[in-house]
């Protein structure tokens, strides 16, 4: 460890102001602090000169300026602090993994992309649930939400539930209505109305029919339409994206959706997918909305937590990259630390991991790091 630390420390400063004066990373300057490792990307005599000014500037005494670069033994191991709510959003921003970071650990392809067919998802025991009950939802009929924050994989096993109908020839019309810009008021955007919702399932059911004007002749014919449909052989899933700005008058309005009937027979299967605020409006408390959320399934995908590494392996092994040759294991440790808050919390999704994976290869290129250490996890 540089004595830099030191002299930072007896002036009052923190590698976060030394790092935002010479324009480095919080992470780059770890590395120089604390293993001697300098950038290779800038010159480390003009960096050298830039660290001395700054220490100069902020009062270091000549003597602590001129010995600074000097080692001196750790002493001990500072405690890891837990992440603020500003530290916690800023692990959730969209991070790219930059060329010279595919370069530099020889990927012939991002491990971030997203999945290109059901053979790459990766999943878990909650996963596997989600998968099995969207795909009898779709079959057999029902009424399910999936839940989960945002890069939870939500969208992910929507898309492996159509690819599945496709695959295996499954006689299922999926009716997916646009939601792009939808709001749960008028006020903020458009809301997705129960007239809306028809007009989608007539676009897929009877195409080129023209819809009925009147509200109980409309319904009517999209009643006719699946009845019709479901004798010949179809089975229908009506699947909502976003579904958490769906106003409540739409989610009450669900319940006479799913009631379409033909004898025993449901006609229509749905399934909502959208993020924590949906299970807060299909609170079983809410009289608004207690007749549907007692014929809807919640279910929730939950953080990663003990398949963290078991879901590295399987991301890198879509590249044939072994995880060890990109992270050591305390380096997964370090990555399940950040995104727990030493367990006050959990951030361990899909989205965050691969969030935070990109910044820190990114910064192990720029000062020539060959393996992701747990200091430079902890520090990006």
């Amino acid at each position: 460890m540089l004595k830099l630390k030191t002299v930072l420390a007896c002036i009052n400063k923190t590698q976060a102001d030394l790092a935002r004066a010479v324009d480095l990373s919080p992470a780059a300057i770890a590395q120089l602090i604390n293993h001697s490792q300098w950038p290779k990307s800038l010159s480390r005599l003009d960096l050298e000169e830039d660290i001395k000014i700054f220490l100069e500037e902020c009062g270091a005494t000549e003597d602590a300026v001129s010995t600074a670069f000097e080692t001196e033994e750790l002493q001990q191991t500072e405690p890891q602090n837990t992440l603020s709510q500003e530290d916690e959003a800023m692990l959730l921003r969209k991070q790219s993994l930059t060329p010279d970071a595919r370069r530099a650990f020889g990927l012939v392809r991002n491990p971030f992309d997203e999945v290109r067919s059901a053979q790459e998802v990766f999943m878990t025991p909650d996963s596997r649930y989600v998968r099995e009950a969207l795909r009898q939802t779709a079959k057999f009929g029902g009424f399910i939400a999936v839940v989960g924050e945002s890069g939870a994989g939500k969208s992910t096993l929507r898309r492996d539930l159509i690819e599945w109908i496709n695959r295996e020839s499954q006689p299922v019309i999926v009716i997916e209505p646009y939601v792009l810009g939808m709001e749960d008021n008028d006020i903020k955007g458009k809301t997705l109305k129960a007239g809306h919702i028809a007009e989608a399932v007539m676009a897929c059911i009877a195409p080129g029919v023209a819809a009925k004007r009147s509200p109980e002749a409309r319904f009517r014919q999209i009643h006719d339409a699946l009845r019709e449909s479901h004798r010949a052989g179809n089975r229908h899933v009506l699947i909502i994206e976003e579904a958490h700005g769906l106003p409540l008058p739409t989610l009450k309005h669900l319940k006479r959706f799913f009631e379409l009937e033909d004898g025993f027979q449901k006609l229509l299967g749905i399934v909502l997918v959208g993020q924590t605020e949906l299970s807060q409006k299909l609170d079983e408390r809410n009289p608004t909305v207690r007749e549907v959320v007692q014929r809807c399934e919640i279910v929730t995908l939950n953080p990663l937590g003990t398949e963290l590494e078991n879901y590295l392996r399987h991301r890198f092994g879509l590249i044939d990259k072994p995880l060890e040759a990109v992270m050591d294991l305390n380096a997964v440790e370090a990555l399940r630390a950040k995104l727990t808050g030493g367990g006050n919390y959990s951030l361990l999704y899909p989205l965050a991991i691969h969030n935070v994976l990109s910044a820190a290869m990114n910064e192990a290129a720029s000062i020539g790091l060959p393996v992701l250490s747990a200091e430079l996890i902890t520090g990006v």
